[in-house]
Formats: structure tokens, sequence, C-alpha cells
């Protein structure tokens, strides 16, 4: 039996080795699936198979891969048939990096990275009030976060930049937030906006240092950081409903894209959040949970072993910090950045000297999987020399899954090869490639050249990771859609087409690549690739249906492919309407 088509033994085999088979399936009958998906491409992810026309599901499970006619021998009188007509099924997509409370905290409240004059703060500020619960605060916001480099720009300044730079004043705004204090940010943290509210509940005043007053003695509503840090110590935590609404939020825009497994950097209030979602049943994605690799110690102390929870969330790796980010011009590098004559920082875990390799050693001799965030070329080159130290003093082990998170800039094709040697696996996002763009060769001049190697890492031997990193830093929105992250891999354009032929071409990867990225790879970096991942009989049925085939459409179009269908667990949980 070859491995994407599946007779009825084999079925049977495959479904008791999970533990699924019923005890009432007949031994000439074959059982009957709770689901076809039928008459479409399906692209497996099996090399020696990658093709098939068919599904059939039973209790969440694949039950059979292969040709419309051969799976129509599981339809039954209970059976629902979903007819493709041609389109495309594949693995559900894994998204390798979110921030999903800050996700569903932007989607509900108020996301105003692209937001530079008074028309626009006001009116996504008054939505969010109208989204919140009465009493709720505003927060953050990050605007002005593309006045000055504008969104979709291949490395040119704004065409018209501003000669003064967006202000807010607290009258704009006080009007429509009379029921919810709000304390909003510049992007870049160097002045933050109080309304009306915000002022009178926290009795922030002309005598706080920090409070910017106008000519009658009044606060204009403009904050120092140090102001702003005095507010935020006042404001009374979520409440645990406002926490589910914003996760609902979320979850609807992953199913949206045909997300099904996130891998979570999640911090610990979050985990009551998702464990509430899933008694209610309303929990639409699978959630490889990462909280910080300080915790890892509490963790081993309970005796947590790695993966600990179940198929919907899950105790995943833990993530380390080497250096700071682009956007801040404090990722690490051997060399000065451009534009300010720095060399980047390196983040608090790595004090004092030697901390974050003592964390990932005792990481590793618990059996966890570090995955440390490394931006900068020397960043990524100290990550490394960590990495090896530790697999070198602790015991040999197969089933180390070490990541370097975002990997975004190397020194030389070399260092490619040295995580290869290494086993290491790169866990990039491509849309930061087209977003970044627009500033970093201001910043780093020449040395765009090993920036986002997706192609050199592949063919050096590397598995490529993908993700979003949705929704993004205080200074960029990165969109949850994989389809937006493939057709940046592919074309390393902006969702604009420019630069002719692709910012810094000979990183372009292909594809299936991408494709594989975003599901077979993400299910190997998280130790499920024997469950999900892929259209394989036995495989969880988390799958997604696109209006168009991914690797046959021109490369310019694949951004404009959409969901028809999201199915989690054998259950339809999106459907384009």
């Amino acid at each position: 039996m070859s491995e994407g088509w599946c007779n009825l033994a084999g079925c049977l085999a495959c479904l008791a080795v999970l533990g699924v088979a019923g005890a009432g399936w007949s031994a000439h009958a074959p059982p009957e699936a709770d689901l076809l998906l039928t008459g479409g491409e399906v692209w497996t992810g099996v090399e020696d198979e990658p093709w098939a026309e068919a599904v059939a599901i039973r209790d969440g499970i694949l039950l059979a891969v292969g040709s419309a006619e051969g799976v129509k021998q599981y339809r039954g009188g209970g059976t629902e048939v979903i007819d493709l007509d041609g389109r495309f099924l594949g693995p559900g997509f894994i998204d390798n990096h979110t921030h999903f409370n800050r996700a569903g905290e932007l989607l509900l409240g108020a996301n105003l990275l692209d937001v530079a004059d008074e028309t626009g703060f006001v009116s996504r500020v008054r939505e969010a009030a109208q989204r919140l619960p009465e009493g709720a605060w505003i927060v953050d916001g990050s605007w002005g976060a593309y006045e000055e480099w504008e969104e979709g720009s291949p490395g040119e300044p704004a065409e018209e930049a501003p000669e003064e730079l967006f202000r807010p004043h607290r009258s704009m705004i006080d009007s429509v937030t009379t029921a919810h204090p709000a304390l909003l940010s510049r992007w870049d943290r160097s002045e933050y906006l109080a309304n009306e509210l915000a002022l009178a509940e926290t009795g922030a005043d002309c005598t706080w240092e920090g409070v910017e007053c106008g000519a009658g003695g009044d606060p204009t509503g403009i904050l120092s950081l140090q102001a702003a840090e005095r507010i935020r110590e006042l404001i009374p935590p979520k409440t645990e409903e406002q926490r589910l609404e914003e996760a609902r939020a979320a979850l609807e825009e992953l199913r949206s894209y045909g997300v099904t497994t996130i891998h979570d950097n999640t911090p610990p209030e979050q985990f009551s959040v998702y464990q509430a979602l899933l008694e209610a049943g309303e929990l639409t994605t699978r959630v490889y949970a990462r909280p910080t690799l300080d915790r890892m110690e509490a963790m081993s102390e309970l005796g947590l072993p790695r993966g600990f929870g179940g198929p919907w969330i899950e105790l995943g790796g833990f993530k380390g910090f080497v250096d700071g980010i682009m956007g801040a011009s404090t990722a690490m590098f051997y060399e000065p950045f451009e534009h300010t004559g720095g060399f980047g920082q390196w983040r608090d875990m790595m004090s004092p000297p030697g901390n974050l390799e003592r964390l990932i050693r005792e990481a590793d001799a618990h059996g966890y999987w570090p995955q440390v965030h490394a931006i900068g070329d020397r960043a990524v080159d100290t990550l490394l020399t960590m990495y090896e130290n530790v697999m070198t003093e602790n015991e040999v082990r197969e089933d180390r899954r070490f990541r370097v998170i975002h990997a975004q800039h190397l020194r030389d094709a070399e260092v490619a090869y040295r995580m290869a040697d290494l086993d290491v696996i790169a866990e990039m996002q491509p849309y930061h490639a087209i977003d970044d763009m627009r500033w970093m060769e201001e910043r780093i001049g020449d040395r765009i050249r090993w920036t986002y190697a997706f192609r050199t890492l592949d063919e050096a031997g590397v598995i490529l990771s993908f993700g979003s990193d949705w929704p993004g830093t205080h200074a960029s929105w990165y969109p949850a859609d994989p389809l937006l992250g493939i057709y940046a891999a592919v074309t390393r354009q902006t969702l604009e087409g420019t630069p002719e032929g692709g910012w810094v071409p000979e990183e372009r990867v292909d594809p299936e690549t991408a494709l594989r990225a975003y599901t077979v790879n993400n299910a190997y970096a998280e130790g499920r690739e024997g469950e999900k991942g892929r259209v394989k009989p036995g495989m969880w049925a988390d799958l997604v249906v696109l209006d168009r085939n991914p690797l046959e459409v021109p490369a310019q179009e694949i951004k404009d492919i959409v969901v028809d269908l999201t199915v989690l667990d054998g259950r339809v949980v999106h459907e384009r309407k």
C-alpha cells in the first residue's frame, strides 16, 4: 500500500494504532466517514505521494486519502459531503510565532500603527470604544509607525515626508471616550496620550513631572514615558471576560486564514483563557504554548515534561532572547548601524554573563526545547555558539529541536552551513522582509545581502519554519495570513509588487518550499510530525481549502488567494460566505 492512498485494511490498521478503531465496525464493511471532501486538488505534503483528489474523515482523524472514486466507499447515510469543485486542499496552516494576547488586544482595542492624522486617530479610537466593554481601558495603539517610512515602501522615504510628526491632543478623543479611560502610545514610545478620564481616575495633573500642560494650565494629555508608567501602574487588571472577548476576536481572524495551530509566545495569564475557551468548545486553533525561558526552572520543579497538556493546548518550547529588534535599531551586529553608529543591545537574559547559556543548558537537561530570539549577525553567531556548547556538554540526544527565532541577519553563507551542522531550525517570518525593507538598507547598507536568507538556509540543509509574528512589534503590523507570508518568501516584493524582481532576489524560494515551511516543517518543529502537517491517513483532520492552487498560480497572485474552508479536528470552523 502506498503512503498517500489507503485501502480498507490499511485504514483500519492506521486507526487501530491511534486507538480510534470502533469495536462496532464490521470487518467486511468500510467505516462510515463523518465528512468527505472530494473532487479537488489535494496536496498531501507526502513526498512520494504528493497529490490526491479526496479525503474521508472520521472522529477528527483522516480515514482515507486518495481518488474520488476510492474514497466514495466511506460515504454513509450520516456522511456530510463537500464538493471541492477543483479547489486546492492542503494541511491546515501552522504559524510558528504569534503573540495571541496582543493580537486580540489590538483587534478589540485600538490599532493605530498606520495612523498619523486626526481623522484616522479619532475614528480608530471611537471604534475601539464601541467594541470594548464599558469602563475598559484603551491602551497602547502605537500611532505613527508608518509615518516617516510608508507601508509598502521598497526602501524609499514617504513621497511627502511630514515636516512635523503627528502629535495628538486629548481634545481629539475626549468626546468619543466618555466611558473609557485611554492611555495611548506613539510607536517609538517617545510620547503618550491620556484622555480626560484617564487623567481624572489616576490623579495625573500638572504637578506631575512629564505631564504636558497648555497655556491655561490644563493637561494636553501628552505624557512622557515616566509619567505614562505612573499611570500604567494604576490601571486595573483586565477582567476575564474582556480577555475572552479579545481571544474570540483573534480566533475569528486565525480561522479565516486557515490557521489550525499557533506556536504562541504565551504569558502566564493566557493559559486560563485558552482553557476556558477549550471547555466552552470555542477554541478553534491548537496551541503550542511557549512561555519565556526564565520560567523553565519553575516548570521543571513541578515535574511538567515537554509536551505537557494535550492535542489542544500543550507546553511547547521556552523562548529566550539574545538581542533587540530592527525596528528599534537594537539588534546586535558586528558592525554599527549606519544611521545611529550603535551596535545594538543585549537583552536582559544575557546578564549576568553566561546566564542565557546556563538557562539553555538546564532546559536541555530537562528535555525541553529552547527556542531563542536572535536577529543581528553577531546575535545569531553568539546563540549558535551557546547551542554548540550545550550540545557538547549535555548527553547526546536525537530529539533536540532547537530553534533560532527570526534568524534575520547572517554574517555570510557559512553561518547557514553551521546551522545545518548543528541541526537547528530557522524559525522565520517572511512578511518581515517585505515590511522591513522600507528602512533596512538605510540602517545596515550592503549587509542586506544576508538578510532573511531563506534560500541560502534551505540550500544549506536547514529546516525552514515559517510564521507571522502576528500582530507585530510596536514598529510594524504583521498580518496573520499565511498566504501573505508565502507570497513574501516567493516574491520578496511589497504587496504593491515592488521592487521589480524582488528585494535581494537571490533569497527567493519556490512556492512548495514556502508551503512546506508553513505545514510539514512546523509540525516537525513542534514534535508533532506524526499527527499533523500532512494530509495522510491516521493524521489529525486539520485542513484548509483555498480558492486557487498556490503552487500553480503566478507568484504575484498568491497574495490574492482566499481561504474557502478551514477544517479543524474534522469540523468545519470557517466557511467563506
